[in-house]
């Protein structure tokens, strides 16, 4: 194992697995549960992939405003709660349907595993859906430990989960690499003192991510540098 780094630490949604898909799947069938004007809305994925990313409640919050402000902020709670329920139903039935891992996920997770590296995935998914998906998806054997966003009292960009799971895994945040696709994922390794890769496939909420800082931007796992890192 290169002396450099002792454990990985991945992200989800827009880094190993494309679920892009799966969010515009469940989000439409939960405006059509909802009263109009969501009802009959039709939601596109150039619609939703910017708002990807910052945990549900964000999500849902995000798409009911966009349909419309006016009734969003009228029917407040009681609308989200039951957008939220909606929400939930609807994505334990499609989680994974519509997903896809991305090429070089496997070979590349297979390439730290190899090494030696202890390796958690931190998501601001809810974590029972995280689990299932990685399962579906074949993925789940990489990972020690799987953090999703309701694992820890804040999300990222807060470092909180990111130094949790370095704790999990007996690592110290200097030599713990973060994988991400997004800002996100940048701005927690940052602020826990963690190394940081950015994919340029992922969503980072629709934003180029080479605007992001990270230490190296790859097309793909296999091409994380990590083991010539000083």
């Amino acid at each position: 194992m290169h002396p450099r780094f002792t454990a990985a630490i991945v992200d989800l949604d827009g880094t190993l697995v494309d679920t892009l898909g799966d969010f515009v799947a469940v989000l439409q069938r939960m405006v059509a549960d909802l009263p109009p004007p969501f009802a009959a809305y039709a939601l596109h994925a150039q619609q939703v992939l910017p708002l990807v990313g910052k945990g549900t409640e964000n999500l849902i919050k995000s798409v009911l405003s966009l349909i419309s402000p006016e009734q969003a902020l009228a029917g407040g709670a009681v609308l989200y709660a039951q957008a939220w329920q909606s929400y939930h139903g609807h994505y334990e039935v499609l989680n994974g349907r519509y997903a896809q891992v991305y090429p070089g996920v496997v070979q590349g997770l297979g390439q730290m595993q190899a090494y030696g590296l202890r390796m958690a995935c931190v998501t601001n998914k809810p974590t029972v859906f995280a689990r299932a998906l990685l399962q579906s998806k074949g993925l789940d054997g990489f990972f020690e430990c799987v953090f999703g966003g309701d694992a820890f009292e804040r999300k990222k960009p807060d470092p909180m989960p990111v130094l949790g799971a370095c704790r999990a895994l007996g690592s110290e945040p200097n030599t713990t690499l973060m994988v991400g696709d997004s800002s996100n994922d940048a701005l927690a390794a940052r602020a826990a003192g963690c190394p940081v890769v950015l994919v340029t496939y992922g969503y980072n909420h629709g934003l180029p991510v080479q605007a992001v800082d990270a230490d190296a931007y790859v097309d793909a796992l296999t091409q994380i540098p990590w083991m010539t890192w000083k």
